[in-house]
């Protein structure tokens, strides 16, 4: 799945948008175990998405697709151990506040609970949808990660006891990754250009992490897609939407910068 799809897929889904009622603080549903600890989405989970319908067979052994993932997964190979490396593990934790400035730089405003709060819950919620909404592909199909059919290193060691009985396909990080970049996007259609670069760069930090092979990471960004579309019919989400996307403007009025060493990142996230 190329760049190309997934720009013209942010138009599909910023068309969605409707008109924006006042903010609810209506409770949303209840978590689901595989995400305890994080904020239920915006979606009850009987309407998420169909990714086992949405979504092709993962690629099978000795197919051309699956020959094309070992390539890929070959190929990234140089860059572990490097500063790109530390990156994949940085972005392999989705928790909060350590995941709230992953986007900081693209954006071009801080993300944090004292400048943008409600951007900061959008994110946060966004989290769940975007991730149970693969889980109808990955309990179905059950594919096995990379780094347990090679039997190599992988970047994120805490969560290796869990990723091995997780199904790989489709990718739930680069599903969340691409939600974010794409919900952004909504907020501050000027930096579309950054903001998707780095849910694609987020994305590819699994395959450089050694936890999904390179078609699992592009399924992902579909369910994605998929998911945003849909929650732009939640007038929750609207609503919160609405106020981050002032609580953006307001931080760029102040001046307000990202925390982090955006020049660093850049260099550093060149290779996706």
């Amino acid at each position: 799945m190329g760049n190309k799809l997934i720009v013209s897929l942010v138009t599909i889904v910023m068309a969605a948008c409707g008109s924006q009622p006042p903010v609810s603080m209506v409770k949303g549903p209840e978590p689901d175990p595989r995400f305890a600890g994080f904020l239920p989405g915006y979606l009850p989970r009987q309407s998420l998405v169909d990714s086992l319908a949405l979504l092709p067979p993962p690629p099978v052994t000795g197919s051309s697709a699956q020959a094309a993932d070992d390539e890929v997964r070959r190929a990234v190979l140089r860059w572990r151990d490097t500063p790109r490396w530390k990156w994949a593990t940085r972005d392999a934790e989705l928790r909060f506040p350590q995941s709230a400035s992953r986007f900081a730089c693209a954006l071009g405003v801080p993300i944090t609970t004292t400048a943008t709060p409600n951007l900061v819950t959008l994110l946060q919620r966004t989290v769940a949808d975007a991730g149970l909404a693969t889980y109808r592909a990955k309990d179905h199909y059950k594919r096995v990660r990379p780094f347990v059919s090679a039997g190599e290193p992988m970047c994120d060691p805490a969560h290796e006891a869990m990723l091995r009985n997780d199904g790989s396909y489709p990718s739930g990080h680069a599903a969340i990754g691409m939600a974010w970049a794409l919900v952004l996007a909504d907020l501050a259609p000027d930096r579309v250009d950054a903001l998707l670069q780095r849910g694609l760069v987020f994305g590819q930090s699994r395959v450089i992490c050694n936890v999904h092979w390179q078609s699992d990471v592009d399924a992902g960004r579909l369910v994605a897609a998929a998911v945003v579309a849909q929650l732009h019919s939640q007038p929750e989400f609207v609503a919160q939407l609405s106020v981050a996307r002032a609580e953006v403007a307001a931080a760029r009025a102040a001046g307000l910068r990202p925390e982090s060493d955006c020049t660093a990142e850049d260099r550093e996230l060149l290779t996706r």
